[in-house]
């Protein structure tokens, strides 16, 4: 795992062997999109084949099949599946990752 903004804490410690979701919505993730896409890449591949993360991005970015898909799909091409799940009350939005493999 590689993140270039040392200073903001992990999106998770452990490996979930489950279904979880990720808080891509702080005040320092809406500054910076990159800090998106580098907690999102981390949170799947924390999450363990079978199971699914459900990456919640800050609304401040858009909807993330402009800057979060192609950059998962890089990172893990065909070992995962990705769906757009919602945008929520508050703006952001649900991507939910499955972990094929």
């Amino acid at each position: 795992m590689s993140h270039s903004h040392e200073d903001l804490p992990p999106v998770t410690t452990e490996v979930h062997d489950n279904s979880w979701s990720a808080n891509l919505e702080t005040p320092a993730h809406a500054e910076d999109p990159d800090v998106v896409v580098e907690q999102a890449i981390d949170a799947v591949e924390m999450t363990t084949a079978g199971n699914h993360v459900n990456l919640v991005s800050h609304a401040d970015h858009g909807h993330p099949d402009t800057y979060l898909f192609d950059a998962l799909a890089d990172a893990f091409g065909e070992t995962i599946s990705m769906e757009y799940v919602q945008q929520c009350g508050c703006g952001g939005h649900v991507t939910r990752v499955h972990r094929e493999a």
